[in-house]
């Protein structure tokens, strides 16, 4: 007699599907039980290009404007989850961004997320042709494009967020010396470059002498040629983003561009992701405050932007075929606030400044002692202390330092091999952007890099307290590996 529990059975089309299912897992973004498990991550990225012109454009000593795209600017976003914590990086075509506006971003892409603003990292490339959104130097910010950027970072945060899908982690490195040499370098005596309002006197130091110089006598500092290199794929093998990472400064381009940085991705999507239109990559900045592309020892090197993203894309082509990617870590983000003291004129320097201003009117600087001059007076007006955003962040064991300053490579290079992790790579102009901060010795030789401005205005001191704060962090995440379910 059939058994009443027989009208009850599943089809055997139902029973192989389910046996398909079990094998297979469910489709690829779909979510279940076991998918729930590990790393998911969602990438974006956003055009950011200016759409008012003309557009103020930051990086150069004196202001200058752009009137057209040459190529375009983007945000390029990883948003990353495992267990209950979820991260996000975004790495922006931009000089320098100022906290107070990456803050009012992260304010609103949290709102939209979730995601705590505290665990969202922002960071600029450095290029110099994009528009403004920190005035310093000869520069003003451009407010117009400004009120465009700040809702187009945490939209783009957000579509990132919406796109989580399971994903598996790997990262791998290789040097590549081609484009990354100190430009500063100690002079003869007598023989540097001086600024009357820098708060600095008998300069040692000069950046980018020239080629030709023969009062140039050696380089102040090393360089950090690794070529870092994060890759993100979904759970079926398929790319989903790559962040690298890389300490020279930019190239050189046109206004509006996104120099060496936007090439490279470009280069990346079409090469290694071709057939995925989800797929992003970004080149974030390393510790290029004391770093960029030109010899001044070889008068025959030729570089440009087209030549060093070709380049470096190579390097992290080679270095994808190597890693390998697992789903199975867990992520961590640890930020804090350092206070640190501002250097500003005393009353003789700002007497002489004001006369100096007061001469040019209401022109624009157009010498270096008038940008210098009005530097001082603006650096005046602001409070003699500040707070910093120092952030560190792990997948696994792989870490990455932040720093919201240009930072030399000795710095970069001390934070990697005092790092509790494995793996380390820095990313400077995170957070915030302000300014140069050389190491004390470094600050003793004088220098563009050490003259007083908002570009390079914290304490001399504030080098080696970053570093502790920094490698207190990573210590308290190291720590945390142990002690902490951060699932």
């Amino acid at each position: 007699m059939p058994s009443s529990r027989m009208t009850d059975a599943p089809s055997p089309s139902l029973w192989i599907g389910l046996c398909f299912w079990m094998m297979c897992g469910p489709a690829d973004g779909m979510g279940s039980l076991a998918a729930q498990d590990g790393l998911w991550a969602g990438a974006f990225a956003i055009d950011i290009s200016p759409i008012e012109f003309p557009v103020i454009v930051n990086g150069g000593m004196y202001e200058r404007t752009a009137s057209k795209i040459v190529e375009p600017l983007h945000a390029r976003i990883v948003v990353l989850k495992s267990g209950k914590k979820k991260i996000a990086i975004c790495i922006v075509d931009s000089c320098m961004i100022p906290r107070s506006i990456l803050d009012r971003a992260k304010k609103i892409a949290s709102q939209q997320t979730g995601i705590l603003a505290k665990d969202i990292l922002i960071s600029s490339t450095h290029t110099h042709s994009a528009p403004s959104s920190f005035g310093c130097l000869g520069s003003s910010a451009d407010q117009r494009y400004i009120r465009f950027l700040i809702p187009q970072l945490a939209k783009g945060i957000s579509i990132a967020n919406q796109r989580l899908v399971p994903a598996k982690v790997g990262w791998g490195k290789v040097q590549n010396a081609n484009h990354v040499f100190n430009r500063r370098w100690l002079m003869k005596p007598g023989t540097a470059q001086t600024n009357r309002f820098s708060g600095k006197v008998d300069d040692r130091a000069q950046m980018n002498p020239g080629v030709g110089n023969e009062n140039k006598i050696r380089q102040l500092g090393p360089v950090d040629k690794d070529v870092f290199v994060m890759s993100l794929q979904k759970r079926n093998g398929k790319p989903l983003a790559v962040l690298a990472n890389y300490s020279t400064h930019y190239a050189g381009a046109p206004s509006i561009s996104a120099d060496y940085f936007g090439l490279f991705a470009n280069i990346l999507s079409s090469e290694y992701a071709a057939d995925s239109g989800d797929f992003v990559a970004a080149m974030s900045n390393g510790t290029s405050g004391d770093a960029n592309c030109i010899d001044f020892t070889d008068a025959k090197r030729k570089f440009d932007r087209f030549t060093v993203a070709r380049d470096l894309a190579d390097s992290v082509l080679g270095v994808l075929k190597t890693i390998e990617h697992r789903s199975n870590v867990t992520i961590d983000m640890q930020q804090a606030e350092l206070e640190v003291s501002i250097r500003q004129a005393d009353a003789s320097e700002l007497k002489a400044a004001k006369e100096v201003m007061m001469e040019l009117g209401e022109a624009k600087p157009k010498t270096l002692q008038q940008v210098y001059a009005r530097e001082a007076i603006l650096l005046s007006e602001l409070p003699s202390k500040r707070k910093i955003v120092l952030q560190t962040l792990r997948i696994g064991e792989l870490a990455i330092a932040t720093f919201p300053n240009e930072v030399f490579a000795e710095t970069g290079l001390k934070i990697k091999a005092k790092s509790p992790y494995s793996a380390t790579f820095n990313i400077e102009l995170a957070n915030g952007a302000e300014g140069y901060i050389p190491p004390p010795d470094q600050h003793t030789l004088g220098g563009y890099t050490t003259w007083r401005a908002r570009s390079s205005c914290l304490e001399e001191d504030a080098e080696p307290k970053i570093v502790a704060k920094l490698l207190d962090l990573l210590k308290l995440m190291k720590d945390r590996d142990d002690t902490v379910d951060l699932n």
